[in-house]
């Protein structure tokens, strides 16, 4: 290990004889705790220098970190797949002083995989982070976590602490300062401008745009918003370069990700999958399915419902999800036992995102209250004969019109539940509730607050392709 970090300067180009094969953000991964400073170093050595050469060497390398992002492909893994190098250069090339916030709120109550990296591997989340900010030239890098995630908070503060000791003895210290910030526990609140708006000051809600986060962010200063697994593939990318990351995955969604599978199989838990691997040798890897299937969500509480009969074959990439109209969003896969009631379910999960609702605009306060409103009434029995229509018209009137994107993944989710359960969905509306509707709930649904951090499985990893 070298006394001090190398650079991405001509003479050192970054190296493309790693392996390609998995695990990659979770290689060394500990049997218990987190991974530690030295362990971390000896494993993946130290990340590149961007700053501290001269002010022309850094911007060069600099535009040379971020090109190497853009030539790796690398979208951002918070759920909305935004090519990563695009939102950096809008920053780097706004006025003023960046701040760059590594956004782990994850307030999607099916996920688990930013706090498992932050729980176990803290150190590769901070390297990301701070390339992230050398390479747009902020000087402040706030990592931003959910309030009930407290492991994840005391394993950063922990790992800075490793860090501001590893200074002191000598080391290289990193010029941007580093800051641990928690978040209230609402489904809002994860979303890059209410994050924003929290750390202002303000409430955890969405705030209207434009101007765009990279404009006038924090602060009114051009403000970088990644995830915080997006920031661990940078730290990769920045150490082994784009050819490296793109011998995994598909042309259009290289590499790898982490996603969180949930519901009927032996070892739920969060994985790492190649991009284009099979969801039948993810279920494998997990010990296969304990119950059989009636479908499964796939992307989150915006994302959208897939019928048993069509996963078979189905690929884990947005280009393959993209026919059932889907996408891995935020990396969630949650299967739905056919135990469920699908219906009773879908009234649950639309209850609920009309209660996450910030109540800003009128299509979440009243357009997601009237949905929830007509599902209910569909499972209930209760339902007029043109129900499915008032639901479909309730869903055009809301869909683009909010202040945020959470009108438009609740219905984009809802939706696609009614027209995969539709036999289910026509059943109830005759005849009203089912026997499966007293069965167990599947679909994990917070009343108020995310609940203290569960012991969660120690992560696994998949390369296999479909």
């Amino acid at each position: 290990m070298s006394a001090s970090p190398p650079t991405l300067s001509g003479d050192r180009s970054p190296s493309h004889e790693a392996t390609p094969a998995l695990p990659r953000l979770l290689a060394g991964i500990p049997s218990d705790g987190a991974m530690g400073l030295g362990e971390h170093l000896a494993l993946h050595g130290p990340p590149p220098l961007i700053r501290g050469r001269g002010r022309r060497q850094d911007q060069e390398r600099a535009e040379r970190l971020i090109a190497e992002i853009d030539r790796a492909g690398l979208l951002g893994r918070g759920g909305a797949a935004f090519p990563t190098a695009t939102k950096m250069r809008a920053v780097a090339g706004s006025r003023g002083r960046a701040i760059v916030i590594a956004n782990a709120v994850e307030a999607e109550p099916a996920s688990f995989k930013d706090r498992t990296l932050l729980e176990t591997l803290p150190h590769l989340v901070l390297d990301g982070g701070l390339l992230a900010a050398e390479a747009v030239g902020a000087d402040e890098l706030i990592v931003c976590v959910s309030e009930s995630a407290r492991a994840s908070a005391q394993s950063l503060r922990t790992a800075l602490g490793e860090r501001a000791t590893r200074a002191h003895d000598g080391a290289v210290e990193r010029s941007p300062r580093v800051r641990v910030e928690t978040l209230p526990d609402h489904y809002v609140a994860g979303q890059e401008t209410a994050v924003i708006n929290h750390l202002g000051g303000g409430p955890a809600k969405p705030l209207f745009t434009p101007p765009m986060p990279f404009e006038r962010g924090l602060r009114r200063r051009p403000t970088l918003v990644n995830n915080a697994e997006t920031l661990a593939h940078i730290a990769l990318i920045a150490r082994h370069g784009a050819p490296w990351f793109r011998q995994l995955g598909t042309p259009t969604q290289p590499g790898s990700a982490l996603v969180t599978l949930s519901g009927p199989v032996a070892y739920p838990g969060v994985y790492e999958v190649e991009h284009g691997a099979s969801l039948a040798s993810l279920i494998e890897a997990a010990g296969g399915t304990t119950a059989v299937l009636r479908g499964a969500l796939l992307g989150g509480y915006a994302g959208a419902f897939i019928g048993a009969e069509r996963l078979r074959g189905l690929g884990l990439s947005n280009e393959h999800l993209a026919a059932h109209g889907a996408s891995l969003g935020a990396g969630v896969i949650l299967l739905l036992s056919d135990s469920a009631c699908p219906v009773a379910e879908t009234a649950r999960l639309a209850r609920w995102l009309s209660d996450q609702s910030a109540r800003q605009c009128g299509p979440c306060l009243h357009g997601l209250d009237a949905l929830a409103t007509s599902i209910e009434q569909i499972a209930e029995g209760r339902a007029g004969a043109r129900a499915t229509q008032r639901i479909d018209r309730l869903g055009s009137m809301v869909v683009r019109r909010g202040a945020c994107r959470h009108p438009d993944g609740s219905v984009n989710v809802l939706l696609s539940a009614m027209d995969t359960f539709r036999a289910e969905f026509a059943e109830h509306a005759r005849h009203g509730p089912c026997e499966r509707c007293a069965s167990p709930e599947e679909l994990p649904l917070p009343r108020r607050e995310i609940a203290p951090d569960p012991p969660p499985r120690r992560p696994s990893l998949l390369g296999s392709r479909s």
